[in-house]
């Protein structure tokens, strides 16, 4: 059956529509003036009549084309299930002959693993065969190689063993070596002295100096470079508070935090008191700068020193003393350095400017020269260029006496300007 998208059939849409113009045409003919009632009825009934033959003819067409559809459903769903006849009877097929497939495959497949497994057993077992024999070998070499490296161990162990004890004993040198004061400040020198000579060139710096008034020697003076007759220096010296050192260590490898309190206090006041007596003794201006150095010899000992908050900032407002440590003491030996090189570049620039400027007063006293040499030149060319307009002037009467082969007098005449006799002057 035919319907409309919104779901009502067609014949009915239709047969309202009819009625709706019926309806539609019957007001307009009551709003008109009647002329006669039989015609209105006439007309009426012949529109009834119209819409009622029109309204069967499409119920008619309307059931025709039902049936019409009716019969093209029947023969699509006929052909559906024909279809899905086929495709089962395809499926089942195709299923059978993958099934068959796959058993085949199983059994092949089957075939074939017991195949590879009994080619593996064999395979296994020869190789069990030599495996167990060169194990045997090697296990037979490895133990000779092994109690042979085990004597050889042993003797290297008893060597260094030997070595140890030895070791030990010179451990205990080395302990009572920087139990000595002299000693440790001597070590500190040395490793300073290395750093100096390394970083400065020769003759930057002294050692053993004498500052101030009390003459106090201090370990090495580095001289600044600055433009003077006497160039102030800085001040050095190496510091090793072993002492307050060792007990801290001991106290942090104990874990004794009171301990560990203490020996870092002590560590602080050794090294104060020692900026303060570097600042007495070795910072006396004008012969020294506004500041001195105290080195640390290792860097162990200053990164416990830095690890007191601002003990090195109070240390350098206060006392006016860096403290430094070898990582850092190349830096500020770097820096002088650097300040050194400026100062022959400024040197060097000055030599330049002074060469510059006796160069530019030769060129003026060259240019002087130059331009007498220039106005001799042009009264020597002037000169020559007199010469050369006589020596034409004589060729050509030279010239005209070959010609014209005149008396010896008038040639003489005529070279000198002067007329030969008074008939001659017009």
């Amino acid at each position: 059956m035919i319907s409309h998208p919104s779901g009502l059939p067609v014949f009915l849409l239709l047969a309202v529509a009819t009625l709706l113009a019926i309806s539609g045409i019957a007001a307009f003919l009551r709003s008109r003036k009647p002329v006669t009632g039989v015609a209105d009825s006439d007309l009426l009934a012949r529109l009834y009549v119209m819409v009622e033959r029109e309204a069967g003819l499409r119920h008619a067409e309307t059931e025709q084309q039902r049936l019409r559809l009716t019969e093209t459903e029947r023969a699509l769903l006929a052909r559906v299930e024909q279809m899905r006849a086929e495709l089962g009877e395809r499926l089942a097929h195709l299923a059978g002959g993958i099934g068959r497939e796959q058993a085949e495959a199983r059994a092949a497949q089957s075939e074939a693993m017991r195949t590879m497994a009994e080619a593996s057993a064999q395979q296994l077992a020869s190789i069990r065969g030599a495996v167990t024999e060169q194990l045997h070998a090697a296990v037979e070499k490895q133990m000779q190689t092994s109690f042979q490296r085990v004597l050889e161990q042993f003797s290297a162990m008893q060597k260094a063993m030997g070595e140890v004890s030895a070791m030990t004993a010179q451990i205990g040198d080395l302990k009572r070596l920087f139990g000595n004061v002299k000693t440790r400040g001597g070590w500190g020198e040395a490793q300073l002295r290395t750093i100096l000579e390394d970083v400065l060139p020769p003759g930057t710096y002294e050692t053993n100096r004498r500052l101030g008034q009390g003459r106090e020697v201090v370990e090495f003076a580095v001289k600044m470079p600055v433009r003077c007759t006497v160039p102030p220096v800085l001040a050095i010296d190496s510091k090793f508070p072993t002492e307050a050192y060792e007990r801290l260590l001991d106290a942090c490898a104990q874990n004794d935090r009171d301990g560990e309190r203490n020996a870092r206090k002590a560590l602080d006041n050794a090294l104060r008191f020692e900026a303060r007596k570097i600042a007495s003794k070795y910072i006396v201006p004008p012969e020294t700068v506004e500041f001195a150095v105290l080195y640390l010899p290792t860097d162990g000992l200053y990164a416990e020193i830095a690890r007191s908050p601002g003990l090195i900032d109070e240390i350098g407002r206060t006392c006016r003393v860096l403290i430094m440590g070898p990582s850092l003491m190349p830096a500020l030996l770097r820096t002088i350095h650097l300040g050194y090189v400026t100062l022959s570049l400024e040197e060097r620039t000055d030599t330049i400017a002074r060469l510059l400027g006796a160069t530019r007063q030769e060129m003026l006293k060259m240019d002087g020269v130059l331009e007498k040499l220039s106005r001799n030149a042009s009264a020597m060319s002037s000169s020559i260029e007199d010469a050369r307009r006589r020596t034409r002037s004589v060729a050509r009467q030279l010239r005209e006496l070959d010609a014209d082969d005149p008396e010896p007098s008038e040639v003489l005449t005529r070279s000198s300007g002067m007329p030969a006799s008074p008939l001659d002057v017009t």
